[in-house]
């Protein structure tokens, strides 16, 4: 009965493999000593940007993660290309390698779970750390910003970055990055219209402190300031996983 049950099982799972493919990001097979997936993110019917990573928590701590990244798969029509990040030992994300395609359904599998999501048009936005200036493109069409950015020994980190969220109020508080609020340096205030953009605190912001600065000089602590109406704009623009690319 036992070598019944295995063969009914392996032959389950290579009809899951034939029918979705292995493909770059594996052959969303289950394993039967893996935990449970307990959740998906983005969650099942959200539109989200085109850089969103997928993220899949299992209901305990996962042991063996390279037969977990084994269970997933994320497709278009086809499996796409992506990377693993372990952000616990019981969270898997899944980073596209390229952006994904615009306005298209996108599933992903996981273990015995799956769910489709959407992307949206491909909204993406640049921030020009030399020109201080951040400019977002919808649909083709540029809105171009002054800004200011991290300033010398606190500068904005160069990279794409997908939108973590979206805060239409968000406390900046200097001690997260090490400065105490005794410092001269120190600050303990409230931001408005903001998009995290690193999960050490970089946001795109609102900040009419700076607006003097924005355009031509870099001020900030690390994160991207906008104008308060420009910053609104841009809040009411972005998605959650559109990319934001910073460089010099």
């Amino acid at each position: 009965m036992r070598k019944a049950i295995r063969s009914l099982f392996v032959a389950s799972s290579v009809a899951a493999a034939a029918a979705f493919g292995t493909g770059a990001a594996g052959a969303a097979l289950v394993t039967p000593n893996l935990p449970a997936v307990q959740a998906i993110t983005p969650s099942p019917g959200q539109v989200v940007g085109i850089a969103a990573p997928v993220t899949v928590q299992f209901a305990s701590a996962v042991t063996d993660r390279a037969a977990a990244e084994r269970t997933v798969d994320v497709r278009a029509q086809n499996s796409l290309a992506g990377h693993y990040t372990w952000i616990d030992d019981r969270q898997l994300m899944w980073q596209p390698d390229n952006y994904l395609p615009t306005r298209s359904p996108i599933t992903v599998l996981a273990g015995r779970q799956h769910i489709k999501f959407q992307t949206n048009g491909g909204t993406t936005a640049d921030a020009d750390m030399s020109a201080h200036t951040f400019t977002v493109w919808i649909d083709g069409v540029a809105r171009t910003m002054p800004a200011s950015m991290g300033k010398p020994g606190r500068e904005t980190p160069v990279g794409t970055f997908p939108v973590m969220s979206r805060e239409r109020t968000v406390t900046f508080d200097s001690r997260t990055i090490g400065i105490p609020l005794s410092d001269p340096e120190g600050y303990l205030i409230t931001g408005e219209f903001a998009e995290r953009l690193t999960s050490g605190g970089v946001y795109v912001h609102s900040a009419p402190w700076s607006v003097d600065s924005q355009g031509n000089s870099n001020v900030s602590h690390g994160c991207i300031n906008l104008a308060p109406a420009d910053a609104e704009w841009y809040y009411n623009n972005v998605s959650i996983g559109d990319p934001v690319t910073t460089h010099w």
